[in-house]
């Protein structure tokens, strides 16, 4: 009895966050929340306080799901009843899993790294956005890569897998160390050294170092990687010898998240060797190019145009 109102509850409250149930069902679990909210005890001691954690519950789902759609108001009580709810029939969660706070790691104009409580290290490229746990709680750690490009040098540990959120993909490792390449129209993984799954949509590839999955229109594959990718950029200095400014623009859009605009497609076949130091400002980088190419790249927020 109590295993399936858990399940009928957990049911409601995932159709409910994409917008999938009907208004017969809305109603229901809005009335439904909103009373064990109300009539539900609350140990302080044990759970801190009531509002600061059904905030902070509301404010993740609301960091998840987006902004693509209106939120309903009782979110916020749906998730504090709902542990309430299950505490009370038995099912008692460990308060410092119902409490677990989620972090967000932003980066503007300059990569930067983090190292999380595993010992895991992840290596932000600038204009990015990366949520994590304060703490890791459970079977699995569970992070998500929102916006931008990121290096991952996870830690080991067999038991409690690595899995890393990004849009539609899912990421799944133990402990080795990876690119994760996230825009509007694709999102690529790229292995540098151990073994990594990548799924979405009922897809599913292994990947092996030198190995890239790519996603793109609702489309999984894996291919070699580009051998420029298999280093971890953002704390290594990166030479390219006798390239193109095509492999040169496309290091610099993913280690500085900004995209290139130029009027003449030309221009990308044109030769050239760069030295990037790891901690070299994309300004610099562009003078580089600029004084070896005789063009005039500018940077104009996260857009660089030749002018």
């Amino acid at each position: 009895m109590i295993k399936r109102i858990k399940h009928s509850l957990e049911y409601l409250i995932d159709k409910s966050s994409r917008n999938k149930t009907s208004i017969a069902e809305e109603n229901l679990l809005n009335d439904f929340a909103f009373n064990q909210y109300q009539k539900s005890k609350w140990d302080e001691v044990s759970m801190g306080n009531s509002d600061e954690v059904s905030q902070d519950i509301y404010n993740n789902i609301q960091y998840r799901i987006g902004k693509k759609r209106t939120f309903n108001p009782y979110l916020k009580y749906i998730a504090a009843a709902s542990i309430l709810f299950l505490a009370g029939l038995g099912f008692w969660l460990k308060p410092k899993i119902a409490v677990e706070r989620q972090l967000s790691f932003k980066t503007s104009s300059i990569p930067k790294s983090i190292q999380l409580s595993d010992g895991s290290k992840i290596y932000l490229a600038a204009n990015s956005l990366f949520q994590y746990p304060e703490k890791f709680e459970g079977d699995e750690r569970k992070v998500s890569l929102l916006k931008g490009n990121a290096f991952f040098e996870i830690a080991k540990d067999k038991k409690h897998p690595f899995i890393i959120t990004s849009r539609e993909i899912k990421t799944r490792v133990v402990g080795t160390s990876f690119h994760i390449q996230l825009s509007k129209s694709k999102c690529e993984v790229i292995v540098v050294t151990g073994k990594v799954n990548v799924s979405s949509k009922g897809q599913s590839v292994d990947l092996v170092p030198n190995d890239e999955a790519l996603f793109e229109s609702n489309k999984l594959t894996k291919q070699l990687a580009d051998k420029s990718f298999l280093v971890n950029w953002y704390t290594t200095d990166v030479t390219l010898n006798q390239t193109t400014l095509k492999q040169v623009i496309t290091i610099l859009q993913y280690k500085y998240g900004v995209s290139f605009q130029y009027d003449n497609e030309r221009v990308l076949a044109t030769p050239l060797t760069v030295f990037i130091k790891k901690d070299a400002t994309l300004e610099n980088v562009l003078e580089q190019i600029n004084y070896i190419t005789n063009l005039k790249f500018k940077v104009y927020g996260e857009i660089v145009k030749v002018d």
